[in-house]
């Protein structure tokens, strides 16, 4: 303060140091400026950074799980063709076992809610069984992709075919099926598993995804199967010519890519993967734009805000180089103020720390000079003793005079306690309601045990009436408890509830005494207080 004082006074005596010190100030407000303007586009850009990342970890969660939810849809309509397959294949195909298998096939299709239908055809195309109950007359599936491909391939695995309306029931259907041999290992015919595509929309419709977003699961050759949003159009479409199937899968079968699209323009954060099972690519995608929307907006507030920091800051700037101009304020003004501000510096600081009716210390002054004196006895391995007193049957006190009596009643007592300090150091709270704390440093059990009892007796002094309780008059119980701190194995809290304890325990023997955590009985009631 005392450096501030003379730079004012040399400021009002010497008016040629004035050039410099404007130079000075106004370089100092520039750099303040393009400090926090700089400042602020680093945020911007890591935050925006930030949110990519998230958008990339969001959409690469959304294409696992999409993966997860293709591979154990067509695993299940596989699973039963397998076991389809096994059996036609050790059997023969007589009418009665065509009844067991179109009854077998009827309760998977019931039990498994993504199959459409489970059917068998003969080498011919001709419809063997299926899982409908009805086969239509003179029907074939000869000409279908999925039955031409088993006919003129001899791979035993399963088969995943592009996306057809089914004859039976005029649905969109995804197929998946397998060969079937005949003891010669001659073609046998056609196992086949269509799986609803309303099943694939309807979990994709579960994510949030944004309006410009996309999910999509296609054939590993660029044949499209499902998307979101559907456009009924491209189902079916073959989109092995854009970059993903082009650029980034061949070079890893998982990755994640910020791609810009060749039909919209819009940029995604596409996540990528091919299933290892079977011969399918799945992508969800979420659009760049939506991803830093929030980012945007709030670079915009913070831009604006900056902007508006900044342009103030400049017109403080040139106030300040004014000021400097017109000479320093007067020391008498510097010093008043200073001493207003300490003034009302220690205002504040007592109040916050006061308790408001008594005038004591409040439960904040109170655990901040716990915590203090409880680090204190710890390095110094000395005792730490508190006092809890609780005034007896207050709740009947003010039932009957009334809370401004209580009031009253609780200043006396907070008075009397005060009063009795004995050190500097000793803390006198209230704690709460009408109970009031004494912490004691460097004090053992028995002083502490001494100090309660000559305060009980000084408050039994005061005679005050009080009918609902049994002496006639206020008193109150008092727990003790002292201890020496031990590093990782005592608390501020264990004092506190030991001396708690001891006061319930003083209330529950009759009241008006002071009970020590530590001791099993409480002094008796002294006749006289």
């Amino acid at each position: 303060m005392a450096s501030l004082r003379s730079f004012v006074v040399r400021l009002a005596n010497k008016e040629d140091d004035f050039s410099p010190i404007k130079w000075r100030a106004t370089s100092f407000v520039v750099l303040v400026c393009v400090s926090l303007v700089v400042l602020q586009s680093w945020i911007s850009w890591r935050g925006r950074e930030s949110q990519l990342k998230a958008g990339t970890v969001v959409a690469a969660n959304l294409a696992r799980a999409v993966a997860q939810h293709a591979y154990d849809t067509v695993k299940e309509a596989d699973t039963v063709l397998v076991g389809l397959v096994e059996r036609l294949e050790t059997d023969p195909p007589t009418a009665a076992q065509l009844a067991r298998v179109q009854q077998l096939l009827v309760k998977r299709v019931a039990e498994l809610p993504q199959l459409h239908g489970v059917f068998v055809y003969r080498s011919d195309g001709g419809w063997l069984v299926n899982s409908l109950g009805r086969t239509p007359k003179n029907a074939s599936n000869a000409e279908r992709e999925y039955f031409i491909y088993h006919r003129t391939h001899l791979d035993r695995g399963p088969h995943i075919g592009p996306l057809i309306r089914s004859k039976s029931t005029g649905d969109l259907v995804i197929t998946v099926s397998r060969r079937l041999n005949r003891p010669d290992s001659s073609f046998g015919g056609v196992a086949l598993a269509t799986i609803r595509m309303e099943y694939f929309q309807s979990f994709y419709e579960r994510f949030e995804i944004g309006r410009s977003g996309a999910i999509f699961v296609a054939l590993d050759n660029g044949t499209l199967l499902v998307r979101r949003p559907f456009e009924r159009k491209s189902l079916g479409r073959n989109i092995a010519g854009l970059p993903l199937f082009g650029q980034y899968l061949p070079r890893a079968p998982v990755g994640t890519a910020i791609i810009t699209s060749g039909q919209d323009g819009i940029t995604r954060i596409n996540s990528y993967r091919r299933l290892e099972q079977y011969p399918l690519v799945v992508s969800a995608a979420l659009a760049q734009d939506e991803v830093l929307g929030e980012w945007r907006a709030d670079a915009h507030v913070y831009g604006v805000g900056v902007g508006v920091l900044v342009l103030v800051l400049g017109l403080l700037g040139v106030r300040l180089v004014r000021q400097i101009e017109l000479r320093g304020r007067t020391e008498a003004e510097l010093v008043l103020a200073r001493n207003s501000l300490e003034s009302l510096n220690v205002t504040l600081q007592r109040l916050a720390m006061q308790d408001g009716l008594t005038g004591l210390a409040n439960r904040r002054q109170f655990d901040v000079s716990l915590q203090d004196e409880f680090s204190r006895a710890m390095r110094n391995a000395s005792s730490l003793a508190l006092i809890m007193i609780d005034v007896d049957c207050f709740k009947q006190y003010n039932d009957l005079f009334g809370h401004p009596a209580g009031d009253e009643c609780l200043r006396a007592i907070g008075q009397v306690i005060n009063a009795g300090k004995r050190r500097a150091g000793d803390v006198v709270a209230r704690y709460g309601g009408e109970e009031i704390a004494v912490l004691l440093p460097a004090t053992e059990m028995a002083g502490a045990m001494q100090v309660a009892e000559s305060i009980r007796k000084a408050i039994h002094a005061l005679q005050l009436r009080h009918p609902g309780n049994g002496s006639g008059v206020v008193t109150v119980s008092a727990g003790v408890q002292a201890l020496v701190p031990v590093r990782n194995d005592s608390r501020p809290l264990d004092l506190v509830e030991a001396a708690d304890r001891a006061m319930y325990r003083a209330k529950q023997s009759g009241r008006n005494q002071v009970c020590g955590q530590a001791s099993r009985l409480c002094p008796a009631l002294a006749a006289g207080g």
